[in-house]
């Protein structure tokens, strides 16, 4: 008996089992088929194995033999199910299966490729554009940003979409050219950025003016569900090389210039450390966050805001704006996280957003 022969015993055929069960009883086929009310050529069929027990047939045979139907159809099953796993060609399909479901598992893979982030139409080449892409020798590997991450809900693990768009951060710091930090210079760039970007357009020179202080400035647009604002890491936990990461959410100016102060303020504050990573994501001020944030809003606004006495106005906006020398927006975004400006107010409308300067990082 071969190995096939002897795992499809394994799983008998059911209509060697019918027969020996006539065999028992002393019925022909064609008295077993005038029981059922079936013609005769039904149960030969069934017997030489033609022909599927089907649920239906299954109640009439169990119905006959006083047996349950799930014997009949369970036995058929197991035993197509055997046949089909020594099929070399649905198994290859299976594994194929199998891998795209780890695949899923680990990344989005369909919104990386629409993005571009990965590359292939094969599993195989899907496999290896993550490998690559998380910078692993196998999927049984994990990416190092997920034992990495500090964050302020940190017993929560990194979601694999959160992973993806950190890896593709580090990618594209990579393409990146920076001098060695400079801490001091990083704090004064810091102190000049937002009136840097009053002009929104000016959003689009960012890039060569963090890498002046060795910042590597990197922009991956938010995938859908990572709630990711930003992310401050070093490049292969090497300290002269940090890297600051955007994912553009919220889009208006003010919203991204602030993650990005948020981010830097971080990193003049040595929160970066070898081996470790700091992520921001929704609206997050524990700990850290809160120095980050204390020190971000005093970046924005050099000398800070006064209370308004009254009802704001947009000329008191605009007068604010030009001493501080930033868009009128930026007040009215720190006027709104503070709470002295309600969140639905008619000053933020027709706010400058700032997705093609990110657009145009590369």
């Amino acid at each position: 008996m071969t190995r096939m022969d002897r795992q499809l015993a394994l799983a008998f055929p059911p209509g060697d089992f019918l027969a020996r069960e006539l065999q028992e009883r002393d019925w022909s086929q064609v008295e077993f088929a005038e029981i059922l009310g079936r013609p005769t050529q039904f149960v030969s069929e069934i017997i030489s194995g033609k022909k599927e027990i089907t649920r239906e047939s299954a109640a009439q045979i169990g119905a006959a033999f006083d047996q349950s139907p799930a014997f009949w159809l369970n036995m058929q099953n197991a035993y197509l199910l055997e046949k089909q796993s020594q099929n070399s060609a649905t198994q290859q399909q299976l594994d194929e299966v199998r891998r795209r479901a780890r695949l899923n598992e680990r990344a989005p893979i369909s919104l990386l490729r629409s993005r571009g982030l990965l590359h292939g139409n094969t599993v195989a080449e899907l496999e290896r554009s993550l490998q690559d892409l998380f910078e692993i020798p196998d999927l049984d590997h994990e990416p190092v940003f997920q034992a990495a991450a500090r964050r302020s809900n940190n017993d929560v693990p990194l979601t694999p979409t959160q992973l993806a768009w950190l890896a593709a951060s580090r990618k594209r710091a990579r393409l990146l050219q920076a001098r060695g930090y400079n801490r001091a210079g990083a704090e004064e760039l810091a102190q000049t950025v937002s009136q840097l970007t009053r002009d929104p357009h000016a959003f689009r020179l960012l890039p060569a003016q963090f890498a002046e202080v060795g910042i590597r400035l990197v922009y991956v647009e938010s995938l859908p569900g990572s709630k990711l604002n930003g992310a401050t890491f070093l490049l292969d936990d090497k300290p002269e090389q940090p890297v600051i990461a955007l994912s553009g959410r919220g889009k208006r100016l003010d919203k991204v210039l602030f993650t990005l102060l948020h981010e830097l303020a971080h990193l003049v504050q040595g929160d970066v450390k070898p081996g470790e990573l700091v992520i921001d994501e929704d609206a997050h001020t524990l700990g850290d966050e809160a120095a980050a944030d204390r020190l971000a809003a005093k970046w924005a606004i050099p000398g800070g805001i006064r209370k308004p006495a009254g009802t704001v106005r947009s000329h008191w906006v605009n007068e604010r704006a030009d001493e501080a020398g930033v868009h009128p927006i930026v007040v009215v975004g720190q006027l709104q996280s503070r709470g002295d400006l309600d969140w639905r107010t008619q000053l933020a409308k027709g706010a400058p957003t700032v997705s093609d300067e990110l657009n145009s990082w590369g």
